[in-house]
């Protein structure tokens, strides 16, 4: 999947180079294919993140959303030409984007990105995705992958997601793009959020520093520790419950970050398991689970965390669970299947 990205990157890079579309950069694996616990019953889903940066003349201004209607922490993509008068770049012959993008358009030949992915200034998620989709179709021939592999666009808004098939194999692979927050690891991306996600809305992720943890603790734990080994029980499970694997996934890193990693080995596998289900009971019990990443002044330091998302108190994931009781009901009666 990370070759495969890299030979999109290389040929986009190269076609994409004298217009003013946004500039990918590298894929990030996320998610349980990356972090190690997928459920292989299955065919296999990885799942990448591209982030996007502005194209020459363009700046990005992330803006965040006030309406504390739509669940989670969500932003929008405001793009502005950026301003590059002599007087402000002293001894350099530049066009200004801002004061004569006529000028530039004629002179290129190319639309800026407000023309094309953009909807009332906000960088649209749903033209982005058709945008890139648009790109691998046209571009699958010319990688040496298209050899061996066949390839099929599979219907999606706000993600990009290929199917690659041979004779012996199939896999797929999800493309989600972001723009990163003041250098950290945390994102605004494009993921799915609901049926009435507005499609300039981009939801805060926490995924890409939540495989950084995971990554941490490969690191540190025992060659025979067995947490990877309850979160792919536990996904396996729960593929057939209504249970989401994410609440459990959110429990095994708490307590990753509380037990020492010598507690995790073959030899205790059973234990961990009872304890992630006696946190769980206990979590839906009281209607809470704290969100791991926001607002964890605990996380290792190569995990970097915007100062706002420092700081900020921790979401409750389980906070439907206290405005509706059915739904607690609900939760309560996938606990006990589980």
């Amino acid at each position: 999947t990370r070759t495969l990205m890299e030979h999109f990157a290389i040929y986009f890079r190269r076609v994409l180079s004298n217009s003013f579309y946004p500039v990918l950069q590298g894929a990030i694996g996320v998610g349980s294919a990356f972090e190690g616990w997928t459920a292989r019953e299955e065919e296999v889903v990885y799942q990448v993140l591209v982030p996007l940066t502005p194209p020459l003349g363009h700046l990005f201004h992330l803006e965040r959303d006030t309406d504390q209607q739509k669940p989670g922490r969500n932003f929008r993509v405001r793009v502005e030409l950026e301003c590059r008068c002599p007087r402000e770049y002293q001894g350099m012959n530049m066009l200004c984007f801002q004061h004569h993008p006529d000028v530039i358009r004629r002179t290129t030949q190319q639309p800026n990105l407000l023309d094309t992915l953009c909807t009332d200034s906000y960088l649209d998620v749903k033209k982005t995705v058709h945008w890139f989709c648009t790109l691998v179709g046209a571009s699958w021939r010319r990688l040496s992958q298209s050899r061996s592999w066949h390839l099929v666009l599979l219907p999606s808004k706000r993600s990009c997601n290929l199917r690659l098939t041979n004779s012996q194999e199939s896999f797929q692979v999800k493309v989600l793009f972001g723009v990163r927050r003041h250098a950290s690891d945390i994102f605004i991306s494009s993921r799915y959020r609901g049926a009435h996600t507005p499609s300039t809305m981009w939801p805060e992720s926490y995924a890409v520093a939540e495989t950084k943890f995971f990554r941490h603790m490969a690191r540190q734990a025992p060659q025979d520790s067995s947490h990877l080994k309850c979160l792919q029980l536990l996904a396996r499970v729960l593929a057939r419950k209504d249970f989401p694997i994410h609440s459990i996934k959110t429990i095994v890193m708490h307590l990753l970050s509380i037990l020492p990693v010598s507690q995790w080995r073959r030899r205790h596998f059973v234990r961990r398991l009872m304890d992630i289900s006696e946190s769980l009971r206990a979590c839906v019990e009281m209607r809470r689970l704290n969100h791991f990443i926001v607002g964890n002044q605990r996380l290792p330091e190569e995990i970097r965390l915007p100062p706002d998302v420092l700081r900020a108190k921790p979401p409750n994931l389980f906070h439907g669970l206290g405005q509706d009781p059915a739904a607690h009901s609900q939760a309560m009666q996938a606990y006990l299947d589980l």
